[in-house]
């Protein structure tokens, strides 16, 4: 299992987080980017998120949460970035904005807001690398996880066995053990998960990592 450490605290520094993950299993660092008009809340300039990832060695998983996302892409290439993913609900031309991130030769994700029906996303899995369920509102962080997720991610999960394509399957929001069982057991392959990871980063980490869909 995969697991992307979101960054996003009320209660604790992003930088302090960040500090401590070369030290665990995580896989990714979730950045959550935030214009302030897609969603209300806005998150890290630019500058701020290169000053608070230089203490780790870790790729980013750079989801956007932003209305504009060509300027955020072009930025965001030019760190340690393996994936971008943007909102089906933010974006006119998708199969435009896919082959805009795939020209910088990195990964790209598409994420569904709770109230959007997962199978819009059909018609691009073949050309993506991930599809993100939010299984949360987006623009917050310490919401309750939306328990429709999880047959979300089956109905997803389903279409790419079914299409035989290559398409990774997360999930963001809410994520602690108990509903991370019933993702992986769901389909999922990549946990995105912030309070539950940061009460004990390095044994939350690893309980995460070691699921598997016998759990």
């Amino acid at each position: 299992m995969k697991v992307s450490v979101s960054i996003l605290s009320s209660k604790i520094k992003a930088s302090d987080i960040v500090k401590k993950l070369d030290e665990t299993e995580c896989d990714y660092i979730h950045v959550d980017i935030m214009d302030g008009k897609f969603v209300d809340n806005k998150t890290w300039t630019f500058g701020e998120i290169k000053d608070i990832i230089k203490y780790s060695r870790k790729k980013l998983d750079v989801h956007l949460m932003v209305e504009k996302q060509e300027k955020f892409i072009d930025d965001y290439v030019l760190l340690n970035t393996d994936r971008i993913t943007f909102h089906y609900e933010a974006v006119k031309d998708i199969k435009k904005m896919i082959e805009y991130v795939k020209n910088y030769g990195l990964r790209v994700g598409l994420a569904i807001s709770p109230d959007t029906d997962p199978k819009v996303v059909f018609p691009y899995l073949k050309d993506l690398d991930q599809v993100l369920v939010m299984s949360v509102y987006p623009g917050r962080s310490g919401q309750s996880f939306i328990e429709e997720s999880v047959n979300k991610i089956k109905t997803i999960k389903n279409e790419i066995i079914k299409e035989d394509v290559k398409c990774e399957v997360s999930v963001d929001g809410g994520i602690n053990y108990e509903n991370a069982v019933k993702c992986v057991n769901a389909g999922v392959d990549i946990l995105v998960s912030a309070t539950y990871l940061h009460q004990d980063l390095l044994n939350n980490i690893h309980s995460l990592k070691k699921l598997s869909k016998e759990e």
